[in-house]
């Protein structure tokens, strides 16, 4: 019988799973939202990094030739004119692996996740 791989525990796990220019690439992702969300916790949530402030803010995704990003369906469509160069359903965007990143972008988002969930908690 074989066994499959164990799940990955952490976010460090995670990253630590992928080829070293995947891991590049992931860090520094993770790092442009941890410095617009440097008080958010960090965890992985549906198997991938997600981080919370007052809520969910944003999950991060590395998949085969993009970084997928999850902040929900109303944040994609409050950049919708900034994300119109990048593939983008409902709630996710898929950055592509062989073009830079847009990190002042994600920084971007991430903080307008933080304002709309602050604004969340303190009109509930």
């Amino acid at each position: 019988m074989q066994t499959s791989p164990e799940a990955p525990r952490t976010i460090d796990e995670y990253i630590a799973a992928f080829p070293p220019e995947k891991q590049a690439v992931l860090n520094a992702f993770l790092e442009a939202v941890r410095s617009a969300a440097p008080d958010a916790q960090e965890k992985l949530s549906y198997g991938m990094p997600a981080f919370f402030l007052d809520g969910i803010l944003v999950y991060v995704g590395m998949q085969k030739r993009h970084v997928g990003f999850y902040p929900t369906p109303e944040a994609v469509a409050f950049f919708a004119e900034e994300l119109r160069d990048y593939k983008s359903s409902k709630g996710a965007v898929q950055f592509p692996l062989d073009r830079p990143i847009p990190f002042d972008l994600v920084r971007n988002i991430v903080r307008h996740r933080i304002e709309m969930n602050r604004a969340a908690k303190s009109a509930g």
